[in-house]
């Protein structure tokens, strides 16, 4: 359309509504762009709503632990976090107040970590500034346990952050009973005591600093002796009454000394004169007794050599020297007879020279009941007890002759000992 056949344009057709203008559609389709706008919005609302629970953990599994304590600190709230050794593992869901005033701390672990957590895990409720917020502290320990924690299990935390406001309580409780007069004049007298003398109060921590320096080597030895100290002090404590003892007859002792001074001067010279005197016997006759103690080696070495036999026979003597004696005056001798041994024999029976055997020591004196000495057989050159000795032979054929006189018929010969018949 060419400009001049274009309609020219009024201000009624300026003022006219959208509305009235020709083709337009009043339908379903004019609601279309708010609907859209209203799912854009609740789409952004949902991602920010999903995006915050992603942010709490809302969508984690999660596992409850119970933490106990005496207090939790200013600053510990619900959502904070749980840590080990420094890595976040969980958050705290919440915190209550026991009847008893404790601090009960409900916490949400993740349930993929819970296996990184033994059951004797320390629990320290800890803050990484001064004025920072509260968070719980998970630390391994030295010797780890083989089990690990269980869902709703309870731990009881060793140690809670001291806060500013109870540093600020204390030092003000400490401020209350302090007299500021009093305060003034001891900063006074310490300030005129260090005015003027840095160089000393330098030096005088450089000697300290010197002396600690030496000191520190020994510190571990100064803690076992602290250690060790309270055994023995116990041992003294228990001795106490003893030393206490001693130390009374100490001084007894020491009174008797000093009462008996002249006595004791008497024998002390005594005693010099006496040393003198045998330093003159033992000088004079130190070759002579030098010959005797070689003279006596071989009399020792055969004494030495034979004490056994020695010491039984003077055990065997013994009981007669202690037995009572009897009820007549005189000696009673008691006298047996028994068989005699077989005579020795040429040649087998000659003594040998130089016969050797160990002292013996068989059937010492008193003798148990029933019990008869071994036989011994010494290695002089003759055995008494050799199998073939016939032994006493008793005629008792003419034991009869003898007595009764001659017997009519043979010779009887009815106990021959050691022949046959």
């Amino acid at each position: 359309m060419s400009p001049a056949h274009r309609a020219p344009w009024s201000a009624a057709t300026k003022a006219a509504p959208i509305a009235a203008a020709p083709g337009r559609d009043f339908g379903a389709r004019s609601y279309r762009r708010p609907l859209v706008g209203l799912t854009a919005v609740l789409a952004i609302v949902a991602v920010v709503a999903l995006a915050v629970a992603q942010f709490r953990g809302d969508f984690n599994a999660t596992v409850p632990i119970t933490v106990m304590s005496d207090r939790a600190g200013l600053l510990m709230n619900p959502g904070a976090r749980v840590k080990l050794n420094g890595a976040q593992i969980g958050t705290v869901a919440t915190v209550n107040e026991t009847p008893d005033g404790r601090a009960e701390l409900q916490l949400a672990i993740d349930r993929g970590r819970l296996g990184l957590l033994s059951d004797n895990v320390r629990v320290e409720i800890g803050a990484a500034t001064v004025f920072g917020a509260k968070s719980v502290e998970f630390t391994s320990p030295e010797n780890p346990s083989t089990s690990t924690l269980r869902a709703g299990q309870v731990l009881d935390s060793q140690h809670v952050t001291v806060e500013v406001n109870t540093i600020f309580e204390q030092l003000n409780s400490v401020l209350a009973h302090i007299d500021p007069a009093k305060l003034n004049e001891t900063l006074g007298a310490l300030s005129a005591a260090f005015s003027g003398r840095g160089d000393e109060f330098g030096n005088t921590l450089t000697d300290v600093n010197s002396f600690l320096g030496k000191v520190e080597p020994s510190l571990p030895q100064l803690s076992s002796d602290l250690q060790m100290f309270p055994d023995v002090a116990t041992a003294y404590a228990d001795a106490a009454p003893d030393l206490v003892g001693i130390i009374k007859n100490a001084t007894g002792i020491s009174q008797t000394l000093v009462d008996e001074k002249s006595s004791l001067d008497e024998l002390l010279v005594s005693t010099i004169g006496l040393a003198d005197i045998g330093n003159d016997v033992i000088g004079t006759n130190e070759g002579p007794l030098a010959n005797l103690m070689h003279l006596l080696v071989p009399t020792t070495d055969l004494t030495n050599e034979y004490h056994e036999a020695l010491n039984c026979s003077l055990k065997g003597i013994l009981p007669f020297a202690l037995r009572p004696p009897g009820p007549n005056p005189g000696i009673t001798d008691l006298a047996a007879f028994s068989l005699g041994l077989e005579r020795n024999r040429y040649p087998q029976d000659l003594p040998k020279v130089a016969a050797t055997g160990p002292p013996q020591c068989k059937g010492q004196l008193p003798l148990p009941f029933e019990y008869f000495p071994p036989k011994l057989i010494m290695d002089t050159g003759t055995n008494p007890y050799k199998y073939g000795n016939q032994g006493l032979l008793l005629n008792s054929d003419a034991l009869k002759q003898y007595l009764f006189g001659p017997i009519d018929g043979p010779p009887r010969n009815t106990a021959q000992v050691g022949q046959a018949g």
